[in-house]
């Protein structure tokens, strides 16, 4: 993903996801997915929630419009595509928040079905409606509403739909956990199942108990700098606008920039998070040891909630951690990361159970950086069972590779691939990805059809 701060075709999913994919994609009940779908949680104070089906999907059931309000004012921050062809509601929604300086949000309205991207005027009034129709229900008069859209590029909305369920979805709000995982439903797409999570915590030198939700969308066009990708997080905690901003920029650096599916940006990618402070206690103001604990527990609960993407990749059989280490800086890390989780023929090795190292440390080659010394290069499998490592490559000389081992690697659901530039700089950078299968290919070539 690459997002912008504040600031086909497809968009984070597909218009019509049932003409594209069989339904025993959506929402499958087999233990490899239901095992991420949580049974209960624990939600923020002060935020009602909820998703219907208003009539954007076909099919005449499936939730496709997600509404959060707080009963408070919110603090807000946001990144966003940095696709050139923005879509009209991550306009829309950065120029809300720059207007109020990240304060005084009241909520969020997101569709699925549609992306209202390159849809010209039309859209762009389109996604001030649906904001603005928030906006009454809640008291405001100025726009506090952020707006998301997934779907396909260059379709209208069914405005009137929308607009319509809008105060329909409002008149069933609630704070359960059927609510928060009824929003998480209607964001999707081409998933196979519902991205959300739920945590509690506290901070250093506080008793007082906050809670944390957070939910996201995409199964394709992922890559970084957000492709195809919705995020949503909420929490309790009191935190000024200066340090909100700042903690997900961090946080969304190492997470939501952090994957790959298929190395496409969407139009429409964001991710937002909103705080109401409605369980009290100190504000959480910029470089103070508040902030630095916030900023890691975010960081680390969207590093988990952006990792549920990445397993739902289209197509996907592996979930693939792709870790670069002793590198000069933590930038020339992730570009080396970010380039061998996108490569094709890495991708496709994994796959087919290949261990073809050799496509690995070419990806690191042309990746870009200078700072690479390639006769202390090492590249290894790291099994996910906690049995020894695999190493392929040894300060840049060829290991004698067991290929029965490393099938054997290949073959399990998560693994690691780990490759040390060493520069002596001792800077590292996670990155995470998929393989491409048969089934990628067959999803995206009918997506339209």
């Amino acid at each position: 993903m690459s997002f912008l701060l504040r600031g086909s075709p497809r968009a984070g999913a597909n218009f019509c996801t049932f003409l594209r994919t069989p339904l025993s994609r959506f929402y499958a009940t087999n233990a490899k997915y239901t095992k991420y779908v949580p049974v209960s949680g624990s939600y923020p104070k002060g935020f009602n929630v909820g998703g219907i089906h208003c009539g954007v999907k076909k099919d005449g059931k499936s939730l496709d419009l997600a509404l959060v309000t707080s009963e408070l004012p919110c603090t807000a921050a946001a990144v966003f595509t940095k696709n050139v062809f923005k879509a009209a509601p991550v306009i829309v929604s950065r120029a809300m928040l720059d207007a109020r300086n990240g304060q005084g949000v009241r909520g969020l309205i997101a569709n699925s079905g549609c992306a209202n991207a390159v849809t010209g005027k039309g859209g762009m009034e389109d996604a001030e409606a649906m904001g603005k129709t928030v906006d009454q229900l809640v008291g405001e008069k100025k726009a506090a509403t952020i707006v998301m859209s997934t779907g396909v590029i260059g379709q209208r909305l069914p405005i009137q739909k929308i607009l319509s369920g809008i105060p329909t979805a409002f008149e069933q709000l609630g704070q359960s956990h059927e609510a928060w995982l009824s929003v998480a439903k209607a964001i999707c797409t081409t998933d196979t199942f519902p991205k959300f999570m739920s945590r509690s915590f506290t901070l250093p030198g506080s008793s007082t108990e906050y809670r944390i939700a957070g939910m996201a969308k995409g199964a394709g066009m992922i890559h970084p700098n957000m492709a195809t990708l919705l995020g949503f997080m909420a929490t309790d905690a009191p935190v000024s606008s200066e340090s909100l901003q700042g903690i997900l920029t961090h946080a969304v650096e190492r997470s939501f920039n952090a994957i790959s599916v298929d190395g496409d940006m969407s139009t429409n990618d964001t991710v937002a998070i909103l705080a109401n402070g409605a369980a009290g206690g100190e504000m959480i103001t910029p470089n103070s040891n508040l902030e630095n604990s916030l900023r890691a527990l975010i960081t680390e609960f969207a590093e988990d909630l952006s990792k549920l993407v990445v397993r739902d990749g289209e197509g996907a059989t592996k979930f693939v951690t792709v870790r670069v280490q002793d590198a000069k800086s933590f930038e020339d890390a992730k570009q080396v990361a970010s380039t061998i989780a996108r490569s094709p023929l890495v991708k496709t090795a994994l796959y087919g159970r290949d261990a073809n190292w050799g496509r690995i440390l070419c990806a690191t080659g042309y990746s870009g950086v200078a700072d690479v010394v390639p006769e202390k290069t090492n590249v290894s499998f790291i099994p996910t069972d906690a049995s020894k490592e695999l190493k392929l490559l040894v300060n840049g000389e060829p290991e004698n590779v067991d290929e029965e081992r490393a099938s054997q690697i290949l073959a399990m659901e998560d693994l690691e691939i780990r490759v040390s530039l060493g520069t002596g700089g001792g800077q590292e950078a996670v990155y995470y990805t998929c393989d491409f299968s048969h089934e990628y290919v067959t999803i995206n070539g009918d997506y339209r059809t």
